[in-house]
């Protein structure tokens, strides 16, 4: 069972926020908070698995909650909620301790695929920014992608297959929708975190952001 803990500084938004979670099968909502002052005390006494937190949270600086956060539960799962795709705001996010970035207007069906890939243990972005990363290899103009392509060091597929790893597809989804095997995924994915020396998949979801590949 994921135990969630919401946060929106809007109201409305929290009571719809627990609606859509509520009727999600394996998810339980364990608490909501409406400001940054008391999410560290709400999330000491409701022990959640996942905290999606809301960027534009009213009181203490947000960013500074992240750090705050893992030290006070280093299991702890923090799924970021925002309305901002710049790129500034979502390497922020992952450097400070965030696993996953969601935007608002994402649907309830993401949000729910959001909570459940981060708390798994991997990153997420959520599809809006991984399709402008996408868009951003490949439409920059005639050379952009070429040259980004390039000083990675990737070839054209490996590229291809970064955008939708940052995306957070799993090799899996990722063979689907490339129509080839899981084995060759794997193979492209290792072979990109070797030239890119990436350690794991959050790596290079920060790889992509440095580039500047993703939105602005």
């Amino acid at each position: 069972m994921i135990r969630l803990l919401l946060t929106d500084g809007d109201f409305s938004a929290r009571e719809a926020l627990r609606g859509w979670f509520e009727a999600v099968v394996g998810m339980e909502v364990v608490g909501n908070v409406g400001n940054g002052a008391d999410l560290l005390a709400q999330t000491a006494s409701c022990a959640p698995t996942l905290v999606l937190l809301d960027l534009s949270l009213p009181g203490p600086d947000v960013f500074a909650l992240l750090p705050a956060l893992r030290e006070q539960d280093v299991q702890l799962r923090v799924l970021v909620r925002g309305e901002l795709t710049n790129e500034h705001y979502v390497r922020r996010a992952f450097d400070l301790g965030a696993h996953g970035y969601l935007l608002k207007s994402s649907l309830p069906t993401e949000h729910a695929h959001g909570v459940r890939t981060v708390a798994l243990g991997r990153p997420f972005l959520c599809s809006a920014i991984g399709l402008a990363l996408l868009n951003r290899l490949y439409a920059t103009g005639p050379t952009g992608g070429a040259a980004t392509q390039a000083a990675l060091g990737l070839s054209k597929r490996e590229m291809e297959v970064l955008g939708l790893v940052a995306s957070g597809l799993t090799n899996a989804e990722i063979a689907g929708k490339l129509f080839t095997s899981k084995r060759t995924i794997e193979t492209h994915r290792q072979n990109i975190m070797e030239k890119t020396q990436s350690r794991n998949t959050a790596a290079l979801i920060k790889l992509a952001a440095s580039q500047g590949l993703l939105p602005k």
